[in-house]
């Protein structure tokens, strides 16, 4: 019953109430219904589970597996379903008691962020009435490109946008619904940015949830445009094939075209975006004997050379500022008061870079540790998003591969990238022109120009050198 009389929709609420009449005071539950037509408004309590973002880069997330089945007894802050973002696998809870009445979106199947992908009923006797619903909003998403209408008549096809007319009305019943606004997350971004009401608005989706394209309407926008084109994208849809770029390659005899993973999409879109930012890239040779040594030390204590140069690096940033540093907007710094190190580890079917965040005030033995478990994550997939989009700068280490040197791209949002190399042994002269061997390794830094300067990073290298060259401060 208390889930009846509390309306609260937390901002990282994955579901939002829904009633098809308007719902009534608290006190009303105790007064006898004027006639037999007011009972649904009591029992009728119908809530969507939506799509979260569960990264600030997520648009869409794909079903990894539905936890629970239509018909299950569902309990608040219970997970129910698996969802993949473009970086992890995340269990979505509920945040209502209920039943599973229906599963809009099917294992496999992907969907836009904020949109349905389940249907939460109160009580047994709301679960055919839910189930109409996510029958009657998924038949509309596709009716106007169901092959029954297309290969009616044009008639019928200005006839078939008559149900959702008549559809229509059943959304006015839902902004009346005192200190309840349902509407998608994007809706009401809009709103607060064009300053119109949300209250007052009658929303058009489904269920009678408030659209973009209402607020749009509302803040005089002129969204017609984009109503338009969902009627001609038949017609547009040739005009859209001429320009295939995969059509100027030739093609190649016997070869399978792959489509991205909802991660390697993000990496590729993460790479693209990179190519705005004017960056530059300065190589600086460490030797690593001290550090080689300090690591056969500490490495049966648990201790990886990742946390080593982690530590070394957080530690070189808190001297140079500037290089831990970000541009967002193209006209100002801001500089983190975090160092949080991103560190690129590969995993099947991507990339992702966990975050040891303050990694300056961590000791090398519980750094090491943190790094040990977010590993493990990152490969099992469980990351939460603070642990791998919080860094400011990021490592990437292919030495351990025997890589000499390489480039990285620099990710978008972070100032910096550093690219470490093997270490090998190298001759070198001295001053005095005497030759000996000394392990050396190279690494490259990626910076953003806008903000960080040459001199900022030549700095920044010596610093780090010094450390690596001296790692006995490492370890205090």
């Amino acid at each position: 019953m208390s889930s009846l009389l509390q309306s609260r929709t937390p901002s990282l609420s994955f579901s939002s109430s829904l009633c098809s009449t308007p719902v009534i005071r608290p006190s009303a539950f105790f007064l006898k219904p004027r006639s037999g037509s007011r009972i649904p408004v009591v029992r009728a309590k119908i809530r969507e589970i939506f799509m979260p973002a569960l990264s600030s880069t997520m648009t869409e997330g794909k079903i990894v597996s539905w936890i629970k089945s239509e018909g299950d007894v569902l309990s608040k802050g219970e997970s129910v379903v698996v969802v993949e973002s473009d970086k992890a696998d995340m269990d979505v809870e509920t945040f209502y008691d209920g039943i599973l009445a229906a599963i809009v979106v099917n294992e496999g199947e992907t969907a836009p962020v904020g949109t349905a992908i389940g249907i939460l009923a109160e009580t047994e006797d709301e679960i055919s009435e839910a189930k109409a619903k996510a029958t009657s909003q998924s038949s509309s998403a596709p009716s106007p490109s169901a092959p029954n209408v297309e290969e009616s008549s044009p008639a019928s096809k200005v006839d078939a946008p008559s149900p959702a007319v008549a559809a229509a009305p059943a959304p006015t019943s839902a902004p009346s619904t005192p200190g309840k606004v349902v509407a998608t997350p994007y809706a009401k971004k809009l709103a607060k940015q064009h300053k119109v009401d949300i209250g007052k608005l009658v929303g058009t989706g489904p269920f009678g949830r408030i659209t973009p394209e209402d607020v749009e309407k509302a803040a005089g926008i002129k969204p017609a445009p984009k109503s338009n084109v969902a009627v001609p994208a038949a017609s547009a849809a040739p005009a859209a094939v001429p320009p295939k770029a995969p059509a100027s390659f030739p093609e190649i005899p016997g070869s399978t075209v792959v489509p991205f993973t909802t991660m390697q999409a993000a990496v590729s879109k993460n790479m693209v975006e990179s190519l705005s930012v004017p960056t530059f890239r300065v190589g600086y040779p460490i030797a690593t004997d001290a550090l080689d040594a300090l690591y056969e030390k500490v490495k049966p204590k648990g201790v990886t050379m990742t946390a080593l140069l982690a530590k070394a690096t957080a530690m070189a940033l808190a001297q140079h500022p500037v290089v831990n540093a970000t541009c967002k907007d193209g006209k100002s710094f801001t500089y983190n008061s975090s160092i949080n190190i991103a560190v690129a580890v590969a995993i099947n079917g991507g990339l992702i870079t966990p975050v040891l965040q303050d990694a300056d005030k961590l000791d090398l033995y519980l750094l090491s540790q943190k790094w040990k478990e977010l590993v493990e994550k990152a490969r099992a997939k469980q990351l939460q998003p603070n642990e791998y989009n919080s860094g400011t700068f990021t490592l990437s280490n292919l030495g351990m591969f025997g890589v000499d040197r390489f480039d990285a791209i620099l990710p978008p949002g972070q100032g910096a990238i550093m690219a470490v190399g093997a270490s090998k042994p190298t001759v070198i002269a001295d001053k005095d022109g005497f030759f000996s061997v000394k392990n050396k390794m190279l690494v490259n830094v990626t910076a953003d120009h806008r903000i960080i300067y040459g001199a900022d990073l030549a700095a920044f290298l010596q610093t780090f050198s010094k450390i690596i060259e001296n790692p006995e401060s490492l370890t205090m």
